[in-house]
């Protein structure tokens, strides 16, 4: 059972961490000057979140071998999650970014700051900060989807407590299990943003 936590934390911060740079990506994108760049990423967005994710997962997986990478079901389940992570990640960080105050933006150019040290230097941190809340919330949903990883045979959490379930016909023991193990990651990760939070508004006193 152990093992399996493992996996779905490795594969909850793998997944989390590609859909925080897909993300950034793609929202870069929707606020830049070049018009396909914000069809590329707006069709994405809409691409991702107007199919299920179990639907994605087996078009990764199934898609994979075509590219020449076989029997990789870790990095399948990673990059549909992702991906698919990605679309609602893009969308919190377009929020924030638009409530970053104007003047701030104002005085970044009357200094000379280009428009993308502008965005490095001032949007972007200030709109990861705003956006922590709701990044540790779809975090947390990237979390609940690892179980879908089972399908295609991750040894997850859940899938090591189904076989266990087999071997031992304790289902209620083993699932109540289960559900604490998520518990405990869900509530670490929450942590985590919480310390953040309170990380940055020191530094930003």
């Amino acid at each position: 059972m152990l093992d399996g936590a493992v996996v779905t934390v490795e594969l909850t911060v793998c997944a989390a961490l590609l859909s925080l740079i897909i993300g950034t990506l793609s929202v870069a994108l929707q606020l830049s000057r070049f018009r396909a760049g914000y069809w590329l990423s707006r069709s994405y967005v809409s691409a991702m979140r107007g199919t299920p994710l179990l639907v994605q997962l087996f078009v990764v997986f199934f898609g994979l071998p075509l590219l020449g990478i076989k029997g990789q079901s870790f990095l399948a389940a990673t990059l549909a999650i992702g991906f698919n992570s990605g679309a609602f990640v893009t969308e919190i960080l377009r929020a924030a970014i638009l409530n970053v105050p104007a003047g701030q933006l104002e005085a970044a150019q009357a200094i000379g700051m280009s428009r993308a040290q502008t965005s490095r230097r001032v949007i972007m941190p200030q709109a990861l900060v705003l956006s922590l809340p709701a990044l540790t919330t779809e975090f947390t949903l990237v979390l609940k989807a690892t179980p879908l990883a089972s399908v295609v045979a991750v040894t997850e959490l859940t899938y090591t407590g189904t076989l266990i379930i087999a071997r031992t016909f304790h289902p209620t023991e083993i699932l109540l299990t289960v559900a604490a193990g998520y518990v405990v990651v869900a509530l670490a990760f929450t942590q985590l943003s919480r310390w953040l939070e309170q990380r940055f508004a020191i530094l930003h006193l």
